[in-house]
């Protein structure tokens, strides 16, 4: 689908420019667009299900274009590894754990706020 690719073109960018911004040592941009990226994820999701029914062509451009080129799961892997690599097994595995915990703890945060604010009980 093309609004996909003009989605994930848009995402891919929002995360170039982050990633202009935060210093570099510690892959902070990364890990902020991952969390940032969950978090919208979780607000995406009541929206679009719980809230209203929007067109049809909202949650491909948003969640799959937007936010699946905004988010680098598979940077973050590699980031990974090159701390394993350049022998930071600890920050390695805090970076490994600290990403997943909080883009989790992003989805629910995500998700929970909107209801509270749209007032959406389930």
């Amino acid at each position: 689908m093309g609004v996909v690719a003009v989605g994930g073109g848009l995402g891919a960018l929002a995360r170039y420019g982050l990633a202009v911004l935060l210093p570099g040592g510690f892959p902070w941009a990364t890990f902020a667009v991952n969390v940032l990226g969950c978090l919208l994820i979780g607000v995406l999701m009541v929206l679009v299900t719980e809230v209203r029914t929007p067109h049809r062509l909202v949650r491909p451009f948003l969640g799959t274009g937007v936010l699946g080129g905004f988010t680098t799961f598979s940077t973050y892997a590699a980031e990974v590894d090159a701390l394993f690599r350049t022998g930071a097994a600890a920050l390695a595995f805090g970076y490994l754990a600290g990403t997943l915990v909080a883009a989790l703890l992003a989805v629910v945060a995500g998700i929970r706020v909107t209801r509270a604010v749209t007032g959406v009980r389930l």
